[in-house]
């Protein structure tokens, strides 16, 4: 994603604390619902989970949660319906399974009432809503025994990795290439609250999938980070990368950035730049990474962008996108540089700003050449177009343009990826 602040459209990220361990300390109170959690009962995103069956998932885990005696059930709990959530939404997406509920939609006219209305397999918002659902039941839980804080907290986290498919990249033996691809929730959600993050349906709609390149076939695994500045700060990227980045043939973190064009992004820069995240939470400063004394201003992508942007992949414009915000060394106030940074400067924003989507594209880009692959791993970042609604839109949680959007950008996405795999196998 791009700063809402520089750039049209954005994208998130999030994942808890690493370092979280069971402990026998005691919380002596009950965590409230967070900023995010507490959206989950607007009238629009109890209208996804409906309309889609989702509203079932929530409940569900709660039951789950009751049948617990022991902290270690409650891990075998979360564990195993975290992973649930991930697969039932892969498998909507893929067209397994059924779609929707038979919930209806209230339209703005005279009478109330409405009409049904179904969501249609693309969209990525049942399982953000769903998560959240299941976040809040773990938040709030009052179990039969002790539950420390530590613990709590390592719930949480745990529900976080398996419900974004980041414990469930899973790749076959020998004979196929493999791809890791990356999508983003939702976000700037108090500006619209029926917004839908097409990195994220992306992610949903190739996770296990195999594409045919000209070198043969390849495997696509994917998963999804949360739009939390202190997740990224906790080491989410890097945790869930850094056993995957040696094993893979290619990768791309992919995040809504511009109005009606794809962007691969040639540079990344090492700084935040304040928009509020999910949590209306807001940090600037440089990428807190660890090792920070011998962190670079600056990272690259290795993805073969010539090739990207000189193939037709689908009805948006793809564009090699050179443009940062640099502090020119020596100098003291930030400039814009069509052709990328300067020796020397002081990263203000990369090619994909100053949000997140630059984030994920620094640490991926990062922990590749910290891992020493910059020669040898085509690896960077894409952004998507805005995800628009129809004209005159203004309620209606979906319509035909919102899909057809959707679905093409969907399909660009699996286009880019595949042309970005013919190019680097080849050499």
């Amino acid at each position: 994603m791009t700063s809402p602040r520089v750039r049209t459209g954005v994208l998130g990220i999030v994942l808890l604390a690493g370092a979280l361990v069971p402990t026998a300390a005691h919380a002596t109170t009950t965590p409230s619902p967070t900023v995010e959690e507490q959206r989950l009962d607007q009238p629009v995103p109890q209208e996804i989970l409906r309309r889609s069956g989702f509203d079932t998932v929530a409940p569900g885990f709660a039951r789950a949660l009751e049948h617990t005696h022991s902290y270690a059930q409650a891990r075998q709990a979360v564990a195993r319906q975290g992973a649930a959530l991930w697969r039932r939404a892969v498998d909507r997406a893929q067209g397994r399974g059924p779609a929707e509920s038979t919930g209806r939609e209230a339209l703005p006219h005279k009478g109330g009432g409405g009409r049904r209305v179904g969501l249609s397999r693309d969209d990525d918002r049942p399982l953000y809503w769903a998560r959240l659902g299941m976040t809040r039941q773990v938040r709030t839980w009052a179990p039969g025994f002790a539950v420390g804080e530590r613990q709590r907290a390592a719930l949480l986290d745990l529900l976080e990795r398996t419900s974004r498919g980041q414990t469930d990249i899973r790749y076959p033996g020998k004979g196929l290439r493999r791809i890791l691809v990356t999508g983003f929730d939702p976000f700037t959600l108090d500006r619209d609250i029926r917004i839908s993050n097409p990195s994220g349906a992306s992610a949903l709609a190739l996770d296990g999938t195999v594409i045919e390149t000209d070198e043969g076939p390849a495997r696509v695994e994917t998963a999804v980070f949360p739009v939390r500045w202190d997740d990224f700060a906790a080491g989410t990227v890097e945790r869930t990368l850094r056993p995957y980045l040696p094993e893979v043939d290619l990768f791309t973190t992919v995040s809504q950035g511009r109005v009606g064009r794809f962007d691969v992004e040639r540079t990344n820069g090492a700084w935040r730049g304040g928009f509020p995240d999910n949590e209306n939470v807001s940090r600037t400063g440089t990428v807190p990474v660890a090792d920070p004394a011998s962190q670079p201003q600056w990272t690259t992508t290795t993805l073969p962008y010539a090739a990207i942007t000189a193939a037709d992949t689908g009805r948006f414009p793809v564009y090699d996108h050179t443009e940062v915000t640099e502090i020119p060394a020596g100098a003291t106030d930030p400039v814009v540089r069509a052709d990328g940074p300067t020796a020397g400067s002081t990263a203000r924003a990369g090619g994909g700003g100053d949000y997140l989507s630059n984030e994920i594209a620094y640490r991926a880009t990062l922990l590749r050449d910290r891992l020493g692959l910059h020669g040898t791993l085509p690896g960077g970042h894409v952004h998507t177009p805005v995800l628009q609604f129809g004209a005159g839109n203004t309620t209606r949680v979906t319509d035909p343009e919102f899909v057809r959007n959707r679905v093409d950008i969907i399909d660009q996405v699996r286009a880019i990826v595949t042309v970005a795999a013919d190019a680097s196998f080849r050499d």
